[in-house]
């Protein structure tokens, strides 16, 4: 009861038998090696942002692109969906596609008259009676191929339903904007002949 007090630790007692349990616990573990800090796992994982070879990197990456571009062309002429533009992909544009070009449209032929308009517009004096006629012929024209589209738009939409339950935003657009192109211009190219519809 009245005996001599146990002497208290010291500091480093502490700190060598916290050193010595962690030692001990670190080894039966296994673990071998201290947790690398994060930044030195970031470091780890970045890449330079500037290759060291720059003229390699270049030739490599307008190699990968023209082989795209080439790839891109080949789709053009085939319809292969996997290489063709983000524009035309899908099974509703391909519809869009078989149907406007199984189709004769007005708006196909729309770019010649305007040509033919312009040049006579050229020869003719704007004063004579033959350039009113000439003017009212292609004001009808462009009436007819305006009524065409509207046509096409409301038939490619039904037909877009029937098939697909609902219509892609944008490919009743596409299919009337295609009808407009002369039917041999036409990218990617027509897949079908007049008159074959796809089912």
């Amino acid at each position: 009861m009245f005996g001599r007090k146990k002497e208290a630790p010291t500091a480093q007692d502490v700190v060598d038998q916290q050193a010595a349990e962690a030692l001990a616990r670190d080894t039966a573990l296994g673990k071998g090696a201290p947790t690398p800090k994060r930044k030195a796992q970031e470091a780890a994982r970045k890449r330079p942002l500037v290759p060291e070879d720059r003229k390699a990197s270049k030739a490599a990456e307008r190699a990968a692109v023209q082989e795209q571009r080439i790839k891109m062309r080949q789709a053009m002429d085939t319809g292969d969906e996997k290489f063709l533009p983000l524009r035309d992909k899908g099974p509703q544009k391909r519809f869009a596609r078989d149907y406007v070009d199984a189709r004769f449209s007005l708006g196909e032929y729309l770019m010649f008259g305007a040509l033919v308009f312009v040049i006579v517009s050229l020869l003719v004096p704007s004063t004579s009676e033959a350039m009113i006629y000439v003017l009212g012929g292609f004001w009808v024209m462009f009436l007819a191929v305006f009524v065409d589209v509207f046509i096409l738009s409301r038939k490619l939409r039904k037909r877009l339903t029937e098939k697909f339950g609902e219509v892609e935003r944008g490919t009743v657009w596409y299919g009337s904007m295609r009808s407009l192109q002369f039917r041999r211009l036409r990218l990617p190219k027509p897949l079908v002949k007049r008159g074959d519809f796809p089912s």
